[in-house]
């Protein structure tokens, strides 16, 4: 879907940087309208999707492209709450996918690849999927068929071991749940901003710019304002929560 609306939107995208494709999320959106409006574009945005898999260069490419203004939209939260990730996309695990296949079929089962790499690449001990709390049941069965095929240890106290950790959703004004794709979603980086901007409202009503550097003073608008957030993403992981009490206007 995105690569043909890529395509479509900029015939040079190959010479184009993310600046000219602007708000990602705002492209992804109009992707998904003119995929649900058009079925002529719907039927394209598929096949590019199978070209994609097949491995062609061009739509190689142009995944690649849009991954890497994704990447540096995500990067800027990242730096900012001090979060380090190594990157392993699904197209990571394609050259694993016969043998792991080959393996489970032998066994009557089939499932992910990325397990298989973690425990024997990777030598992962304790490896935890973060994911919300509607994917509980598929995790459960998919450590359940891990341990038929040996992968896991049946005895939950030996390693290596797979932990499913759910947090609960976010639902809009509607009372429904977000969809970035087709809902006017908060961004993250936003979040972090108006915590950020209220916390140094706070701390300059108390007195505290004449008291500081302008160094000192973002510093620790940013400390509070994050530590605000993840106080606030970490206080009922599990529950559901409405964007619209997500607010700091309190703070």
């Amino acid at each position: 879907m995105l690569i043909e609306f890529l395509f479509e939107e900029f015939p040079n995208w190959e010479d184009i940087g993310g600046q000219a494709i602007g708000d990602l999320q705002a492209f992804c959106k109009a992707s998904k309208m003119r995929f649900d409006a058009d079925p002529a574009f719907k039927e394209r945005a598929q096949q590019a999707v199978v070209r994609l898999q097949g491995g062609e260069a061009k739509y190689r490419r142009a995944w690649t492209k849009i991954c890497e203004i994704s990447r540096r939209e995500f990067d800027q939260v990242y730096q900012r709450l001090g979060v380090h990730l190594e990157e392993k996309g699904e197209s990571f695990y394609n050259p694993y996918f016969p043998g792991v296949i080959e393996e489970l079929s032998r066994q009557g089962l089939i499932e992910e690849t990325a397990l298989w790499y973690r425990l024997n690449e990777e030598k992962a001990e304790w490896i935890i999927y973060v994911t919300d709390v509607g994917q509980q049941q598929h995790f459960e069965m998919f450590f359940s068929a891990a341990k038929r095929a040996g992968w896991l240890p049946c005895d939950g106290k030996a390693y290596p071991q797979a932990t499913h950790v759910g947090f609960g959703l976010v639902l809009g004004d509607d009372g429904k749940r977000f969809r970035t794709r087709s809902t006017e979603v908060v961004r993250l980086v936003d979040l972090l901003d108006e915590a950020k901007n209220h916390s140094k409202a706070a701390l300059i009503e108390r007195g505290k710019d004449a008291e500081w550097s302008d160094k000192d003073l973002e510093q620790t608008a940013e400390a509070v304002g994050y530590g605000a957030v993840k106080k606030l993403l970490q206080r009922s992981p599990t529950s559901v929560a409405n964007l619209e009490s997500c607010s700091f206007r309190s703070f």
